[in-house]
């Protein structure tokens, strides 16, 4: 055996193992972010390396079918507001899963830290925040929306999110926010993919349209539509009082739909899709 061949051996040798041990990063690019909803505003949203961003974790509203204890991994929990139907049980969760907190500093001295959640867990953010996790990066931008939680402590940063994964998807969550003309800059800059738009039971279709035709100036990368906040064709969970679980579904015949939404955006002409997500059904977020 020459010395030349056993070089050339011990190359090849080397560029397999190489090759090996890249193979998990080449496979973990190639997946797609995925996105589940749990009722109201609540999103789960998994990167493709696993990261679990949860996001507005009110699992004790009345259409919930899911309980804190059912969040086993979360690594991040975007809070928009300090409304009980966005702030929701998000301290609970982060004590049990130890997930960082994007959260205002008014929220995180004056919510959180009595809740016991530790500072370390805290990520302090607001509106023009940048923050690097890795391959993912998250931009928190602003909203038209009030921010007072129910013992009246009060911060004007109401926010949404933007993220994008590890294979350059982005995703903006805009919180409750009224239609603004900063999503036209927004659009510009972040270029998102995924919008998920509040629809509200009082929400004018039409003010999301032009929620997407503003996401869309100069970002042809806009392509799908997701509504939250609504509760229309859900069944109130077990334990809500009969009372108010009717007055509960008879709010929901009078109140804006999803597939209202759908005919707007189709009449638009818009070149976007709407995803109306099932209950806990996972779906692949794609460009």
């Amino acid at each position: 055996m020459t010395k030349s061949f056993v070089k050339r051996l011990s190359l090849a040798v080397m560029v397999g193992l190489l090759l090996t041990s890249w193979a998990p990063a080449i496979h973990a690019q190639s997946k797609n972010p995925t996105l589940e909803w749990f009722s109201w505003s609540i999103f789960r949203l998994t990167s493709p390396g696993g990261k679990v961003f949860l996001i507005n974790p009110f699992v004790k509203n009345p259409f919930s079918q899911v309980t804190v204890d059912d969040f086993k991994k979360v690594d991040y929990i975007f809070v928009a507001t300090g409304h009980g139907d966005e702030i929701g049980q998000s301290a609970e969760i982060a004590l049990k899963t130890k997930a960082k907190v994007f959260t205002s500093y008014t929220y995180a001295r004056g919510y959180f830290q009595p809740r016991k959640v530790p500072s370390s867990q805290m990520l302090r953010v607001g509106p023009g925040a940048r923050v690097r996790l890795g391959d993912i990066t998250v931009r928190i931008v602003g909203a038209v929306h009030g921010s007072t939680t129910r013992k009246g402590l009060s911060d004007g940063s109401a926010m949404g999110i933007i993220i994008t994964f590890e294979n350059g998807l982005t995703v903006y969550f805009a919180g409750s926010t009224a239609v603004t003309m900063d999503m036209q800059l927004w659009g510009r800059l972040y270029k998102p993919h995924v919008a998920i738009l509040p629809l509200t039971r009082n929400t004018d279709p039409a003010d999301v349209v032009e929620m997407v035709r503003l996401l869309r100036t100069g970002n042809p990368n806009l392509r799908t539509v997701v509504p939250h906040h609504h509760t229309v064709g859900l069944k109130v969970r077990a334990g809500v009082p009969a009372k108010r679980a009717k007055s509960l579904m008879r709010r929901n015949k009078m109140a804006t739909t999803p597939a209202d939404l759908a005919a707007a955006l189709k009449a638009s002409g818009l070149p976007v899709k709407l995803l109306d997500p099932q209950l806990g059904k996972v779906y692949q977020l794609t460009r």
